[in-house]
């Protein structure tokens, strides 16, 4: 060989493991991945019943064949859909409210409570991205559909509502039971209305709010909010006085 002419490099076994293509497995899990973001997207413009598989199968570039391989029917789908981040959600608050009761040594406050509540879910769509957007508003449609949306609900989330309902307990401890969970309700009404993202604010505003605007209801919600709870709480006890 001429000394001029270098001999080409071979390649190491390093070099070649970081080529390889991923496993199956791997590739499984991808396009589960992409099939779930794809169906999440469409579920959240237009709903359970506006979607076909054949309309996800067509978002992720792939047969349709392939959807029913992975899920039965449509609302499989979707349920796995919701499931994915209802779970993360959930565990953030949960930890949120532990934390915080434990720092006020089991006194808490009502605005406090609402803040480990409201603000560690508010920060997934502040800091998400558009997917987590997109989950929002699927989750405002899913708290307003009696037929199936109330069992989904109930089972991803009643164990973190309970557990801010019992911190609210301890805030107002002379509160009705029934004062108590109104309150909840009207909480939770509040925030699936802002999730849902409608717009219809920007527009009544002319534009100085946006619907889009997660810093600024987390700014502004749980003050709001808990000045609803105590009043409803407070006129319940001067009743109970009379």
């Amino acid at each position: 060989m001429p000394k001029d002419v270098k001999p080409k490099a071979l390649k190491s076994k390093d070099v070649q493991s970081k080529r390889r293509r991923p496993s199956k497995a791997q590739q499984r899990a991808e396009t589960m991945e992409q099939i779930l973001d794809a169906a999440e997207a469409l579920f959240s413009k237009h709903g359970l019943y506006g979607v076909t598989l054949k309309d996800v199968a067509g978002a992720v570039g792939v047969h349709h064949s392939l959807l029913n391989y992975y899920f039965k029917d449509k609302k499989k789908l979707f349920d796995a859909v919701f499931a994915r981040r209802a779970v993360i959600t959930s565990e953030r608050r949960m930890k949120a409210l532990d934390e915080y009761e434990a720092a006020t040594g089991g006194n808490p406050t009502v605005e406090g409570a609402l803040h480990a509540f409201l603000d560690t879910d508010l920060d997934l769509y502040i800091e998400g991205g558009v997917r987590w957007k997109n989950y929002a508003s699927l989750g405002a449609q899913v708290a307003n559909t009696p037929e199936w949306g109330a069992e989904l609900m109930d089972k991803h989330f009643d164990p973190v509502v309970l557990r801010l309902i019992n911190l609210l307990k301890k805030a107002l401890p002379d509160a009705s039971k029934e004062d108590i969970f109104w309150s909840y309700h009207f909480v939770t009404g509040a925030l699936m209305h802002t999730l849902a993202r409608t717009g219809r604010i920007d527009k009544l505003s002319e534009g100085a709010c946006r619907s889009e605007d997660f810093l600024a209801v987390k700014k502004r919600m749980a003050a709001f909010m808990t000045g609803g709870v105590l009043s409803i709480c407070r006129q319940h006890k001067k009743r109970a006085k009379r």
